[in-house]
C-alpha cells in the first residue's frame, strides 16, 4: 500500500503549526503527507480574490483528499467554507480533524454539509479517515456525533 498521500489541508493561519504536527504524527506510522495548501513554507503574496480562488481550486484539484483542521476559530473563516465547497464540487473526500482546544461548535458550516468523516487527533483515526475505512463523525471528546445535516455521502 502506498503510504504517500497528496492532500490539501485547509486551516486558519493561526492554526498552521498543526500542519507540521500532523505530518509528524502520521510519519510515525510510515505515512508521507504532501500538502498543496498555501502556508508559510510556500507563501503566496497574491491579493486579488479571483486569482487566489483559481490558485486554490488548482491545488484542491491536485489533492486526493481534503483535510480540514478544525480549531477554535475555523467556523468563523469564510475561506475555509469556500475551500470545503470547492472540494465538494470536485468530488474530493473531505475529512475533518480536531486540533487540541477545538470544540464541537468549531466545525465549519460547509463541513457539516459536505464532510465525510470527522475525527480526533489520533494517528490511526486520521489515517482511517484518509484511507476511507473510517466514515463516522466524532465529537471533540471522541464520542460518536451525528452531522448537523442528514445528507448522504457516497464515496466513489
Amino acid at each position: 500500500m502506498d503510504k504517500s498521500k497528496n492532500v490539501f489541508i485547509s486551516h486558519f493561519n493561526q492554526d498552521e503549526e498543526n500542519i507540521g504536527k500532523m505530518k509528524n504524527l502520521l510519519s510515525g506510522k510510515g505515512y508521507t503527507i504532501k500538502n498543496s495548501s498555501i502556508d508559510s513554507t510556500k507563501p503566496n503574496q497574491a491579493t486579488h480574490p479571483e486569482y487566489i480562488k483559481r490558485l486554490l481550486r488548482m491545488r484542491i484539484h491536485w489533492a486526493g483528499t481534503f483535510i480540514c483542521l478544525i480549531g477554535p476559530k475555523s467556523h468563523t473563516r469564510p475561506w475555509i467554507d469556500w475551500e470545503i465547497e470547492q472540494a465538494n464540487k470536485k468530488g474530493k473526500r473531505i475529512i475533518g480533524v480536531y486540533i487540541n482546544g477545538a470544540s464541537d461548535s468549531d466545525v465549519p458550516d460547509a463541513f457539516d454539509k459536505f464532510g465525510n468523516a470527522l475525527v480526533g487527533w489520533t494517528a490511526d483515526r486520521i489515517i482511517g479517515a484518509i484511507e476511507g475505512t473510517i466514515n463516522n463523525w466524532e465529537s471533540s471528546s471522541g464520542e460518536p456525533r451525528a452531522p448537523r445535516w442528514s445528507q448522504q455521502h457516497d464515496n466513489c
